[in-house]
Parts: structure tokens; sequence; C-alpha cells
């Protein structure tokens, strides 16, 4: 009797550890498989953790200076013309009307800039086309009262072995054959700026340094 009791007092005592032992190794399992979801979502929310760089745009220390668009376009016609000028022959002969338009871009502007003496050409250019002046550009220029340089109907002799003339002589080839516009393109008259001839109903077309230009 007391050997029956034994028994079953282990056969109790096994129940009774494999009831305290089973929630442990379900609450391990549970761990287990919860474990590769927690690595998982650890895993998936790693790159948004990373230190990212971040530039930062600087003030550049040395200022670059404004440039108008009139400024642009006065650098970009004054060196355009120069070289167009430069690649004019030198050698090249002129006839009569050539001759009289270099000789009063000569003697009217050869102290201007090139933009200057062309246009001072053009006003001539303009004339002998117009319809309203002598259709030359000798009769333009040789015109009474019309430019101071000339007397009694002639035009000067201008030195022609110097770089001034030759200048002249480019200028007018370009006027003549068109080949540039200047700011006074469809001016017919003009005027030194230190005088004030009292116009009337023209319009100002463009002033280049020492000469007002008028349509």
């Amino acid at each position: 009797m007391i050997r029956m009791n034994a028994s079953a007092g282990v056969a109790a005592f096994a129940v009774a550890l494999v009831s305290v032992l089973a929630p442990v190794e379900s609450t391990n399992a549970i761990a287990r498989e919860s474990a590769p979801a927690t690595d998982s979502v650890s895993h998936t929310q790693s790159p948004a953790e990373e230190i990212v760089p971040h530039f930062v745009s600087r003030e550049v220390v040395q200022t670059v200076p404004e440039v108008t668009s009139e400024q642009a376009d006065a650098d970009v016609n004054r060196s355009s013309l120069a070289a167009m000028v430069d690649s004019m022959p030198d050698d090249a002969p002129l006839d009569a009307q050539l001759q009289c338009l270099a000789g009063a871009i000569y003697f009217e502007a050869r102290g201007e800039p090139l933009t200057g003496q062309l246009a001072v050409a053009e006003v001539i250019v303009n004339r002998a086309a117009s319809g309203r002046f002598p259709a030359s550009y000798c009769g333009v220029v040789t015109q009474k009262s019309q430019f101071s340089f000339v007397k009694r109907g002639r035009i000067p002799s201008a030195p022609t072995g110097t770089a001034t003339w030759r200048r002249a002589k480019a200028i007018a080839q370009i006027a003549h054959r068109g080949l540039w516009r200047s700011q006074a393109k469809d001016a017919l008259f003009f005027h030194a700026s230190h005088v004030s001839p009292g116009w009337s109903g023209k319009r100002q077309a463009a002033r280049i340094a020492n000469h007002v230009f008028y349509r």
C-alpha cells in the first residue's frame, strides 16, 4: 500500500513538473518566433537612421560687377566693328565717290570712336539715297553750307599714309556696302554735342561720343 502511494506521488510530481515547464517552453517558442520579425523591422528602418551629409552653399568671395545689356551690346559693337575695320583690304583702290565719303569721315570724325565715324558715314549714305539731298556722296559732302571742312566746294586732301586715313577708308567701304548698322542707322542730320542748332521736327536717333544724330 505504501509502495502504491509512492508511485502515485511520483506520478503526481511528474505531472506537476510538466505543467510548470510547459509555459516556459511556450514562452520561449513565442520569443523565438517573434525575434525574426523584430530583426526584420530593425533592418527595414536602418536606412532612415543613416547619417546623410548636408552640403551648405556659401557666397562667392569675389563679387562680379553687374553689366547692363546696353553696356554688353556696346562692347560687342566696338569689338566687332574694330575687327571688321581690320579685315578690310588696305590696298583696295577707292573710286571718286568713296574718296569723298572717306574724306568726310576723316575731316569730320577722325577723332571719334569707330562707332562715331561709322554714324557720320551713314548720314552721308542715307542722304544720297533719300531723294531729299544730292544723289551722290560727293554731291552730299560738297553741298553748300553742310560740312564746314569743305572750302569752295572742294574737299581737302587727306594724308593718305596715316593709320587714321586707313581707318577712314575702311569705314567708308563698310558704310557703302552696308556691312554694319550703327545706332544712327536712319539718321540724316548730326551736329557736335557742344552746339545747339535749335532744330525742330527732328527726332534724336543717337548720341555717340561728341556728335548727336537725328532722323
